[in-house]
């Protein structure tokens, strides 16, 4: 488990820009991802990641070039997904430059997805993002295809499968505060990080700077992850960590 705590901005791409919405809906144009990444690597962004939000659903191949540009700027770890299906596929994103590969919706579909990349490409690199929203009966519900249909999985069960399948990482994207701005949904990353031996990155919800405090204490995060609030500018990365340093949280400092 990584002691020091880590910030990472998230790139949603769509048709080549990045975009930003609310529970996965009323998707609005932010900014050009390559420029964007260069203004986190230089923030101080622990790692950096790109999702091509609409390329599982419409059933397409990633933007390679777009990873290609925005790999060519960043010095820091880069996570890459979005209609990545087969070990082909996900060879090509790193070679494109991609540190790591997210891997969701296909993973759900073909579980020995995730074994087949640890084995070929080493475990470092695999992490499993779950969609995940309380469903009926109080437990959390795996959704695939940009949180579009419910697998009927259990988002608990299914992360506790994908480690024993080789994911080294997971993302946990609670739809349900997506863009919300009213902070992570602890519950639910709580219970996660406590059934694996793998880190767990909090995804969905920053708002302000305790949001961010409260998923790495409480929530038992080892990363949280944050789009909007950043690319809008109502938190500054710098200032995150400053305040997270504050606040007793190993957190790697800006040079």
């Amino acid at each position: 488990m990584n002691l020091t705590k880590r910030i990472i901005p998230c790139l949603d791409v769509d048709k080549g820009r990045v975009v930003k919405g609310k529970k996965f809906k009323n998707i609005q144009d932010v900014a050009d991802p390559v420029e964007l990444a260069k203004n986190y690597n230089a923030q101080g962004a622990d790692e950096l990641v790109f999702y091509d939000i609409t390329a599982s659903n419409e059933g397409r191949s990633i933007f390679v070039d777009i990873v290609e540009q925005v790999a060519k700027e960043i010095s820091i770890p880069f996570t890459v997904g979005g209609g990545l299906r087969t070990v082909e596929d996900i060879q090509k994103v790193l070679r494109a430059g991609a540190d790591k590969v997210s891997i969701n919706s296909a993973a759900v579909k073909n579980p020995k997805l995730l074994s087949d990349t640890r084995d070929k490409f080493g475990k470092q690199c695999v992490v499993l993002a779950i969609d995940t929203k309380k469903v009926a009966d109080g437990r959390w519900g795996v959704f695939i295809n940009g949180g579009r249909v419910d697998t009927g999985k259990d988002a608990i069960e299914w992360a506790i499968e994908a480690e024993k399948l080789g994911a080294g990482e997971i993302v946990v994207n609670a739809i349900d505060e997506d863009g919300e701005k009213d902070g992570y949904n602890l519950e639910l990353n709580r219970q996660i990080a406590e059934a694996v031996n793998i880190p767990i990155v909090a995804s969905g919800g920053a708002g302000k700077l305790e949001h961010f405090k409260e998923t790495l204490t409480e929530g038992k995060s080892d990363a949280a992850l944050a789009a909007s609030v950043f690319h809008y500018g109502d938190i500054e990365i710098r200032e995150l960590k400053q305040y997270l340093k504050s606040n007793n949280i190993p957190i790697r400092e800006v040079e």
